[in-house]
């Protein structure tokens, strides 16, 4: 697919990420890109790389190959009726909003067209999100097209449509829960000795070379955790320690939390 203009409504913390990932990775020429948001002020980086920055929805939806709703669930209603008008059938729309479903979607764009919800995490900027997917009547060629983009900036996979909200949880709010234990990390790195910005280095590193580790050799976090845990060493008497504060019972309980939350909207 010959993608000519990608429209992203709602230029945002994750709208604006995505732009930040398609530009870096050279997916798309400036002038392909349009970027809406109402303080258009705050897009003024995009624009400067000649990035189109409105705050006009239908210009930017219009003649778009490729629509990413980067907008509140709440918002989409009326940010649907709103475009609704100058969809095409060849239009693929992107719903990047947690919690409604592509049929939802697909009754307020007032066309049949090819949706799809996806739902990266923030590291989707730098090339290393982790993004899932689902669609509805799209064809294979258009899920193929669509993998292709995402994972151009990190790494994604199509998944049944049923396990957004799950997938939800674990990827995109889950960037945010691996960011808080590194800044615990951090401080306690603090009160054994180090300063603020050497922990933190250190603490990031570690983080990063521990998925590594697992993405690359493929194992299980318990093979990699036996290899430096000793009898009676300092390691597991840590992770002990942790464990009798509840720390994967609090994690899981977490994730849980937020799962709720999207499932019974409260």
């Amino acid at each position: 697919m010959k993608v000519k203009k990608i429209a992203i409504i709602g230029g945002g913390n994750l709208g604006t990420a995505i732009a930040r990932g398609l530009l870096s990775q050279e997916l798309f020429k400036p002038s392909e890109i349009y970027i809406t948001r109402r303080r258009t002020k705050l897009l003024s980086e995009f624009a400067q790389q000649g990035v189109l920055v409105s705050n006009d929805n239908i210009e930017a939806a219009k003649d778009a190959n490729i629509i990413m709703l980067g907008v509140k669930p709440y918002q989409l209603d009326d940010i649907l009726n709103e475009i609704a008008p100058v969809l095409s059938a060849d239009t693929i729309m992107v719903s990047l909003a947690t919690g409604v479903s592509s049929e939802q979607i697909q009754k307020a764009c007032q066309h049949s067209l090819s949706i799809f919800r996806a739902m990266p995490n923030t590291a989707v900027e730098i090339g290393e999100s982790m993004t899932c997917i689902s669609s509805l009547n799209a064809s294979q060629e258009q899920e193929e097209d669509i993998l292709k983009l995402f994972t151009s900036m990190g790494q994604a996979i199509i998944i049944p449509e049923e396990l957004m909200a799950a997938s939800t949880v674990l990827a995109a709010c889950g960037i945010a829960y691996a960011m808080r234990f590194i800044r615990a990390a951090t401080q306690g790195g603090i009160e054994i000795g180090f300063g603020s910005k050497l922990a933190l280095q250190i603490a990031a590193q570690t983080v990063k070379g521990a998925a590594d580790l697992l993405i690359q050799k493929e194992t299980h976090p318990e093979d990699e955790i036996d290899k430096v845990t000793t009898p009676r060493g300092v390691t597991i008497s840590g992770l002990n320690e942790m464990e009798h504060q509840g720390f994967s019972s609090s994690l899981i309980k977490g994730l849980l939390t937020s799962f709720n939350k999207i499932e019974n909207g409260k």
